[in-house]
């Protein structure tokens, strides 16, 4: 059901420090940027391999990025796992009976599909299914 690792997403107070932390310290630049509104959130994509360390910053104080960062700080927010088919690999997590916070998978960056898996369903940390185009 998962077929690699699509991103670790790395929550930030402020998204464009953390650009030029990645640029200065490891030479690599955002491959892709976006204000995602439903999630209130900013992100930049940096391109590893065939994955991405995704820098989210929030957009609005309501934000669950902006929640998490004010519980825990900066740091590791979730995994996204690509899936063949995300309707499909959600139903089979609610299937076993756990816990997700979408019951339907929903549009997300770069034209992808998304859910999220809850992470007291998965061991403490969140989880993204994410099937691309």
């Amino acid at each position: 059901m998962l077929t690699e690792i699509d991103h670790v997403a790395i929550a930030v107070h402020d998204l464009e420090a953390a650009i030029e932390y990645y640029r200065a310290t490891f030479g690599v630049e955002p491959v892709h940027r976006e204000r995602i509104e439903k999630d209130g959130v900013d992100e930049a994509l940096i391109k590893v391999a065939d994955s991405y360390i995704q820098l989210l910053t929030p957009t609005r104080e309501d934000s669950p990025v902006a929640k998490y960062l004010a519980a825990k700080g900066e740091g590791i927010h979730h995994v996204g796992y690509r899936v063949d088919d995300c309707a499909e690999a959600l139903d089979r997590v609610k299937g076993e009976g756990h816990r997700v916070i979408d019951e339907t998978p929903r549009p997300g960056s770069r034209g992808t599909t998304v859910a999220f898996v809850h992470p007291k369903a998965a061991f403490g940390t969140l989880i993204e299914l994410v099937q691309e185009r």
